[in-house]
Order: C-alpha cells, then structure tokens, then sequence
C-alpha cells in the first residue's frame, strides 16, 4: 500500500489521470513487484481500480513472505516436467520480497 500511495504523490498532475497511472506504474517496480506486473495477462488490467486490486490481491493476499528455506525444500516430482518445476520455483521466489538472487542463483539452487 505504501508503494502506490508513493507512485500516486510522485505522479503529481498525472495521478489526475487514470490511464497514466497505469502506464507509469510499471516504471517504479522492481523486484518482485515488476515480475509480477509483466506476467500479468494482456488486457487483464484497464483501469486504475484494476491494477490496484490485483496488486492488492498478490502482495496483500495474506499469503505470508517466503523464506530462503522455502525454495531449498523445492523438490522435482517424479511426473513433473522440468518447465513446471521452474515455474513453480520461480512464483515461490516471487514471494520471497527481500530475497535478492539473479536466475543463475536462482538455477545454481534448484540444481
């Protein structure tokens, strides 16, 4: 929440302006914030109210920050196929908001 009241405050003149702020939104994320905005599926957001409640939905869902531990445990299932085993990795990372590792990390611990 913090997050967007900031972006609105440094829009100025342009938080006026719903479609603005969706566009220019993207360009304050990082992190886990901007993977999950550009996973978002086309034409799921188009206005403001939009983006906000599925924002809200993601960060704020209840669903507690995972921890380190929580990709160590990560296991490939025997019917598993490998693209899905990344993904699902790569959406526990995605919760893991303070955690900083680059995809080379990130495979160098799924191995």
């Amino acid at each position: 929440m913090e997050h967007v009241n900031r972006f609105i405050i440094q829009c100025g003149e342009a938080a006026n302006r719903d479609e603005l702020r969706v566009c220019l939104l993207s360009s304050s994320l990082s992190g886990s914030a901007f993977t999950w905005f550009i996973s978002l599926p086309p034409n799921s957001v188009i206005t403001w109210a939009d983006l906000e409640k599925q924002f809200y939905k993601y960060f704020f869902s209840g669903v507690h920050e995972k921890k380190i531990t929580d990709l160590v445990r990560l296991k490939q299932r025997n019917d598993e196929l490998v693209e899905s085993f990344v993904q699902r990795l790569r959406d526990v990372k995605n919760k893991c908001y303070s955690l900083v590792l680059d995809d080379r990390q990130l495979a160098d611990l799924a191995f």
